[in-house]
């Protein structure tokens, strides 16, 4: 019965420090113009570029088509001045709960959302088309390969905030 009282309480004292975080991703970024493909059948991960990458099986990711379903997401689309714009999702990310902006550049964006408890970190990345009115993002788990729709629905919320 003690055990059933330990058990969470050792959990949530591993995540305070630190042994659910997972390790920084070193390959973040732009690659061939895009941002990093999901990896093939994981689906903690959402990205806009991951149709696009799935139907040309670009950087010889593994991604197929069947997983697209579960990593595509589309990206954010904007009118007007495209630095005002991502100005604005740079503002909306930084308020955001659990967020801390790692890099930021002109078309660049890269944040680190933590969860409060179990401090699992997911690494959130946003890239500027200028001309095309968009910006593509992805967000990604850095351990296991679900995620319970998280990702997805950290990026519609960033979405929707962007939208106000």
């Amino acid at each position: 019965m003690l055990f059933i009282f330990l058990l969470p309480l050792a959990v949530i004292a591993c995540g305070q420090a630190g042994l659910f975080s997972g390790k920084a991703p070193t390959d973040l970024g732009l690659h061939d113009g895009m941002l990093k493909a999901p990896d093939a059948g994981a689906t903690n991960v959402v990205s806009s570029y991951a149709k696009k990458q799935a139907q040309g099986n670009t950087n010889n990711t593994g991604i197929d088509k069947d997983n697209v379903i579960d990593t595509d997401i589309e990206p954010l689309r904007f009118n007007g001045d495209s630095d005002a714009a991502f100005g604005k999702l740079t503002q909306v990310v930084a308020a955001m709960s659990g967020a801390t902006i790692i890099k930021s550049e002109p078309a660049y964006l890269y944040a680190q959302f933590s969860t409060p408890m179990l401090k699992f970190i997911d690494d959130v990345e946003f890239v500027l088309d200028a001309p095309a009115g968009t910006i593509h993002m992805r967000s990604a788990s850095r351990l296991g390969k679900k995620d319970f729709g998280t990702n997805r629905k950290r990026l519609e919320a960033i979405r929707l905030r962007f939208a106000a």
